[in-house]
């Protein structure tokens, strides 16, 4: 079960963590996960260049292992990347230190200040280990895209109905998603552009908490 919005009321309660972007631009800031992978990740890159669109993509280590020229390819392109974890393990089903060797084995392959937990999943204890070097990144709205149950309309309905300035955005760059993403996100970008919205990095900065 998740919800394509997450609730106003869930920040507060983990107000650690970064949901949005404060911010007084008419700015959104878009993230895939789980990648890079070749069957999905260049179509992606692809689609964000023809909208000179810019996002940050938080990547599992054991995938940028395997396909380092497509991770390079993300970073030339011009957008950022971040910690996804080593093999995207769930931090509610992951004992503390192994969570946190995976992150670290990870921060080895990807560069990054910005850690997201998968599945959006982390203990206390490990946000708390993990704040220490990395700004943890959560999201606003939540694409739906890796979903089968969910139609591709419906992931662009959802996407519509709920952006805001400063909203985090989640797809994913994974086979789970490779249909839905590459016929939401061009629509999505086309419904930006028209709204007068452009697409922004996610940096240490403006993750930074205060």
């Amino acid at each position: 079960m998740y919800l394509a919005k997450t609730p106003a009321i869930l920040k507060p309660l983990a107000s650690d963590l970064v949901w949005d972007v404060q911010t007084e631009k008419k700015e959104v800031f878009l993230t895939f996960d789980d990648g890079p992978i070749p069957e999905v990740t260049p179509m992606v890159l692809d689609i964000l260049d023809e909208y000179e669109a810019k996002g940050t993509f938080f990547c599992v280590g054991e995938n940028v292992e395997r396909h380092a020229a497509v991770f390079q390819e993300v970073i030339a392109r011009g957008h950022t990347v971040g910690n996804h974890t080593y093999k995207h393990e769930n931090g509610w089903r992951t004992s503390h230190i192994s969570y946190l060797k995976s992150a670290l084995k990870c921060a080895e392959l990807v560069k990054s200040d910005l850690f997201r937990p998968p599945y959006g999943r982390i203990r206390k204890a490990q946000a708390d280990s993990l704040k220490k070097r990395f700004n943890l990144i959560m999201w606003d709205v939540l694409s739906g895209d890796f979903d089968a149950n969910r139609s591709p309309d419906q992931c662009l309905s959802g996407l519509t109905k709920y952006t805001k300035s400063g909203s985090v955005i989640v797809f994913h760059d994974s086979l789970k998603a490779k249909k839905s993403v590459l016929e939401v996100l061009p629509k999505y970008l086309a419904f930006l552009k028209d709204e007068g919205y452009s697409c922004s990095l996610l940096t240490t900065e403006n993750t930074q908490k205060k």
